[in-house]
């Protein structure tokens, strides 16, 4: 980082990590000041939605070659871009990161945080990991490292207080959520600027060898942020993973859209051998304090490992909002499989790949017909 062979980006969107990233990118690091984007403390945060993710962080989006949904824009885009661009939210908890072209989703960032934790993250170089946990409207991503690295998995609600209560108990030491929160048990509470590091340190430990990052983009020395997603994903397959958020609905609106679906859930166990798919709703009974939690989300679980996930946030006055979790996992590359089949089937947009789930989605919960709107507000 300081010999300046990698470049890096972070947006500290005005907020309360500005601070934090000049004393620990810049002083301790060698980062160039020039590395830091919004990084002066606002109280209004510049006029700016402090938020990292895709539809608000557009000045580093375009920084980091991607257009507003993702995709990567033109390859001279691409190619001029800092190897790692990074974001902190309004109070530090939560991180989005990003990669020369690629958006690295929350649940794939701390999948791969897990598969390099015992190798190079400090935090668990000598402890190790004991255990992991992400929220329930989270990809299965994690799963499957913890299944390969032998670490018991836990699955809970939405709410870093759950994941409090495991880490006391001591059953776990990394854990994550899909809107972007990420930490180790080092604090009991999300960490954006950790995972950041985490990343760094990731980079770092894949590139020892002195690559240098104004090598070509299609040079086999460094080892990108791209690559190593694309690793992840040939080795334990991927899971295609979106979230779409329908904002501010009349609350009797929302509150149908899962009335509809809750009716299904009985209608569903009654002609089971007919339907392609189990709908249920989430419950979690906590290991350590056994509290149960229920109505936690209503699951639409389907044959081929695909799931859609409908939870409510907010009933006030301004109304609520529908947030719809889409998942299709797509196996890792098989051992007779050739390069080409299995990145036609590996390296889809997410969007292409999730189109049909998202059309199965609004239909289950009649979303268009009770809710009036005819597309989600924000996709992550």
């Amino acid at each position: 980082v300081s010999s300046s062979q990698v470049r890096v980006i972070f947006d500290a969107m005005n907020a309360v990590t500005s601070e934090y990233a000049q004393r620990i990118l810049v002083d301790e690091l060698g980062l160039s000041p020039e590395s830091l984007l919004n990084c002066s403390p606002l109280e209004d945060f510049g006029g700016k939605h402090p938020d990292p993710n895709l539809t608000y962080a557009t000045q580093l989006v375009a920084a980091m070659g991607l257009n507003p949904d993702g995709t990567p824009s033109s390859i001279d885009q691409v190619r001029a871009a800092p190897d790692l661009g990074a974001a902190s939210d309004g109070d530090g908890d939560r991180n989005m990161i990003l990669g020369r072209g690629i958006f690295v989703s929350p649940a794939d960032s701390i999948a791969i945080i897990a598969d390099y934790a015992e190798r190079c993250i400090p935090f668990f170089l000598e402890g190790g990991v004991r255990g992991v946990a992400r929220s329930m409207p989270t990809s299965a991503a994690l799963d499957r490292v913890a299944a390969k690295r032998g670490w018991t998995c836990f699955e809970t609600p939405t709410g870093w207080k759950y994941f409090g209560n495991l880490m006391d108990a001591g059953l776990i030491t990394l854990c994550g959520e899909e809107s972007f929160g990420t930490s180790g048990s080092h604090i009991r509470e999300k960490d954006g600027l950790w995972a950041v590091l985490a990343w760094m340190s990731i980079l770092a430990f894949r590139n020892k060898d002195g690559a240098r990052a104004g090598d070509d983009v299609e040079s086999n020395r460094w080892v990108s942020v791209e690559k190593i997603v694309h690793e992840h994903w040939f080795t334990y397959g991927r899971n295609y993973y979106g979230r779409h958020d329908y904002e501010k609905v009349d609350a009797r609106a929302a509150e149908q859209v899962m009335e509809r679906l809750r009716s299904r859930i009985d209608a569903n166990a009654a002609d089971a051998a007919q339907e392609e798919y189990v709908i249920d709703e989430f419950e979690y009974e906590d290991p350590v304090d056994h509290s149960v939690a229920r109505k936690q989300g209503v699951r639409v679980l389907f044959e081929d490992g695909s799931r859609v996930v409908f939870r409510l946030s907010g009933t006030g006055s301004s109304g609520a909002t529908i947030r719809i979790y889409l998942e299709k996992f797509e196996s890792p590359r098989q051992v007779d499989e050739d390069e080409q089949t299995a990145s036609s089937r590996l390296l889809q947009t997410a969007r292409h790949a999730l189109q049909p789930l998202a059309n199965a989605a609004l239909e289950l919960g009649d979303v268009q017909n009770l809710t009036g709107r005819d597309a989600p507000d924000v996709i992550t």
